[in-house]
């Protein structure tokens, strides 16, 4: 099941499945990663792995745990088969705070030692310590003794206490101070450990999480795994070869590949899994969890919209995440809204591009985006929808009226009372949020020879080019005449298509467009 099946049988949909035995008891397609895992083993001792949610994290670590448990008959055909030593075994501690629901420092003590206390009925041990620290470091090292081999510890979701707290500030740092309690008594543990790897959605600084765990290798940007979690392209067209017939491969690609850690690009696998047995595209990952927290910071902070998709950030500044210090690039980079796009690097230092993975993070969060620039959930969708149709049908006047209906209809009450209104770039944000909410196929800051295009949109066999003014910053009449005077429209002259050259200037006291110029060339 991990390579091509010529007669294309159908396999079952693993869909949620975290546990390697069921997926392959129950005949499930396998993408086989158990060769990377065991190169990784190979590589040293302590590793962490950043990755967004429902990204395979809970069955890799499944995965190590079969091994070091040398469950041989689960990886029959498989990489691990030929390659890891089944005669060794090894006491695997298993830590998970998937379960949620932790509301103060006494619950997650109370469930850190429930964790424990199930690990030590499973490696026959008894502990009687009872600080968190000590009943974990006790627990190792009675497991080591007990099994005569050393210990390998797998934390997943090790994060998760933190994150589902972390618009209560006070208690993000509660729940952050208790794990640290857990998490810190490994460096002292050395002696009676194999292996160590943790794996959670942030990577939290290790001053305020890991303290003294200075051998921990952080993985996230490492090109060798950035495909230890997720589905290649290869995969898709192996693996799944038999589920492909009836769905477009270039649209499953637009879709849903794209996400990067400096190597190969992967598809998230929740997606690919509901695209195969649903057989429709939709936003599958983002529906299961939609980033209010993140909307609500991006609205806060007054982010640029039409910019998101070229963040240019520090490797240094996407690893820093902390309860009182939230970058956004750190957060949108390692929640998976935005990926790498590509790398400079000079001795010392690595700057990143980051862009929209695929089609349904950027049409996805720019709807919801969108939703929160205008103050009512109800009222982007139908505006989008006639937006496709006024594009699709050229209809160059029809848009100036859509847009300026729509900012009309915005509550004046909604204006006075929310900042991201009184934000100069929020005109161009809401008019770029609709389009980018389309999928569409969008050049923000789009360089020619003259200057740069505020943005281009290529669509339905036409050319949009968009210059946004604010009256009260520039006179009015100039946006149209920047796209005239700069000859923007030279660089798609080649495509033989109509070009629309579009001015729109915008009034903060009216509140709406004051003026909108075309001129299409054919």
């Amino acid at each position: 099941m991990s390579s091509a099946n010529p007669v294309l049988s159908r396999c079952k949909l693993p869909i949620g499945l975290q546990s390697l035995a069921k997926l392959r008891g129950e005949g499930c397609y396998y993408v086989d990663k158990s060769g990377l895992a065991i190169d990784l083993i190979e590589a040293g001792s302590y590793f962490f792995l950043s990755r967004p949610r429902r990204f395979g994290k809970s069955l890799l670590v499944d995965t190590f745990q079969e091994l070091f448990e040398a469950n041989r008959a689960l990886f029959t055909g498989l990489a691990a088969e030929t390659r890891w030593d089944w005669s060794q075994r090894h006491p695997v501690v298993r830590i998970s705070f998937g379960g949620g629901g932790l509301t103060s420092a006494a619950r997650l003590e109370q469930r850190i030692f429930e964790i424990l206390d199930d690990n030590e009925r499973r490696l026959g041990v008894v502990c009687r310590h009872q600080s968190v620290g000590g009943r974990f470091a006790e627990l190792i090292e009675r497991a080591h003794a007990q099994h005569g081999a050393p210990v390998v510890v797998l934390i997943d979701e090790y994060d998760k206490p933190i994150l589902d707290s972390i618009e209560d500030r006070a208690l993000a740092t509660v729940m952050r101070e208790g794990l640290k309690a857990l998490y810190g008594m490994l460096k002292d543990a050395d002696a009676h450990l194999k292996f160590v790897f943790m794996t959670g959605v942030t990577k939290f600084s290790k001053v305020s999480l890991f303290s003294g765990l200075n051998q921990l290798v952080d993985l996230t940007l490492d090109p060798q795994y950035s495909a230890l979690c997720g589905y290649t392209d290869q995969d898709v067209d192996t693996v799944f070869a038999p589920e492909l017939p009836g769905l477009d491969r270039d649209e499953i690609r637009r879709w849903y590949n794209g996400y990067n850690w400096r190597g190969e690009s992967v598809y998230n696998p929740f997606d690919v899994l509901l695209l195969f047995r649903n057989r429709q595209f939709r936003p599958y990952w983002f529906e299961t969890g939609t980033p209010t927290f993140l909307i609500k910071l991006l609205t806060e902070r007054q982010v640029h919209t039409p910019t998101i998709g070229q963040t240019v950030a520090t490797e240094s500044l996407l690893s820093t995440f902390d309860v009182d210090t939230i970058s956004t690039e750190a957060l949108m980079f390692q929640a998976g809204y935005l990926t790498i796009d590509s790398v400079w690097a000079i001795p010392g230092r690595m700057e990143l591009t980051l862009k929209y993975p695929n089609q349904e993070v950027q049409a996805s969060l720019n709807d919801s985006l969108l939703k929160s620039f205008v103050g009512d959930v109800a009222v982007p969708g139908s505006q989008i929808s006639r937006l496709w149709r006024v594009l699709h049908a050229g209809d160059v006047a029809g848009l100036r009226e859509l847009f300026h209906a729509f900012f009309a209809s915005i509550p004046n009450d909604w204006y006075r009372n929310s900042p991201i209104a009184r934000f100069e770039g929020y005109w161009a944000s809401v008019f770029y949020s609709h389009f980018a909410a389309l999928g569409l196929d969008i050049v923000v800051e789009d360089t020619t020879n003259h200057g740069r295009i505020d943005m281009t949109v290529l669509f339905a066999g036409a050319v949009w080019l968009f210059e946004f003014k604010v009256v009260e910053l520039v006179p009015q009449g100039r946006a149209l005449q920047q796209l005239k005077d700069k000859g923007y429209a030279d660089k798609y002259q080649a495509r033989g298509e109509p070009i629309h050259l579009i001015g729109v200037e915008f009034s903060k006291a009216e509140r709406n467009i004051v003026r909108f110029e075309v001129e299409t060339q054919p």
